[in-house]
């Protein structure tokens, strides 16, 4: 099983269309695949006519089961979308406690990673939207994960938050022994503004070839394809936008058969 987490300690990078284009095209290959709302915020969960206040089961309960939960429990803890291989772990505003609550618990930051080995053999992959706050969420993300996709959008104010997100990953490098494998993706890309161009070269020579060479340009469609509950992928799979995310899926495929 394959674990993306798609994480930017900045708001309105591109996480969660990122999450539910890859899912999407992912799950149109085949595959089956599971995506994960750790954002209370619940975009996500939305995205799908999802409002987890009114489910009995959420991602909440994966965090607050006593002993852990079980295969079962996350299983029950499942929504469906419109494609019958995709499948979402909804989020919900309790998730906001959990820093005060539980953020000093032991072990607390291992909470996802063994939830999700529970479900191993049912899923091919696995992608995680997160917040765009460090805390206990974040962390479980990051630990149960084998790479961190980062959206970035195109534009100065979005670099400075890349280098919030760059920062947790060396402090997590440190505290948990290991080496976060990254690709950052440049998102919103404008070729009609000279900003954009200016920005997307700063990322490739400040970060290299942890930068994806392509961009996600603007696409009015994604957002159309948000309004009919749908991943872009089946709304609008000749868009530009959907073909960019499927070049993306492309190499990230790649790098894991690498690994």
């Amino acid at each position: 099983m394959i674990i993306w987490a798609i994480a930017n300690q900045k708001g309105g990078v591109g996480k969660t269309t990122t999450t539910v284009t890859l899912g999407g095209l992912l799950a149109q290959q085949g595959h089956r695949v599971l995506l994960v709302d750790t954002d209370p915020h619940a975009s996500l969960s939305y995205y799908f006519g999802v409002d987890s206040e009114e489910l009995n089961h959420s991602l909440y309960d994966v965090f607050t089961t006593p002993n852990g939960i079980s295969k079962d429990g996350v299983m029950d803890s499942l929504c469906p979308t419109k494609l019958d291989s995709l499948f979402m772990l909804p989020a919900t505003m309790a998730l906001a406690t959990l820093d005060r609550s539980m953020g000093t618990q032991a072990g607390m930051g291992l909470v996802l990673k063994k939830a999700l080995d529970t479900v191993r053999d049912e899923f091919d992959y696995v992608l995680m939207d997160c917040p765009p706050v460090l805390g206990v969420l974040m962390v479980n993300a990051l630990a149960a994960c084998q790479r961190v996709l980062v959206p970035v959008q195109t534009e100065f104010l979005a670099l400075k938050g890349l280098d919030r997100m760059m920062h947790t990953l060396e402090i997590l490098t440190r505290s948990q022994g290991r080496e976060f494998a990254y690709k950052i993706i440049p998102t919103m890309y404008d070729k009609r503004v000279n900003a954009a161009a200016d920005a997307y070269e700063t990322l490739r020579k400040e970060y290299g070839d942890n930068v994806w060479q392509g961009v996600i340009p603007v696409d009015t469609r994604f957002r159309d394809a948000s309004q009919a509950q749908s991943p872009p992928s089946v709304y609008c799979p000749k868009s530009r936008g959907v073909y960019a995310y499927a070049s993306l899926l492309k190499q990230l495929q790649q790098l894991e058969k690498e690994v």
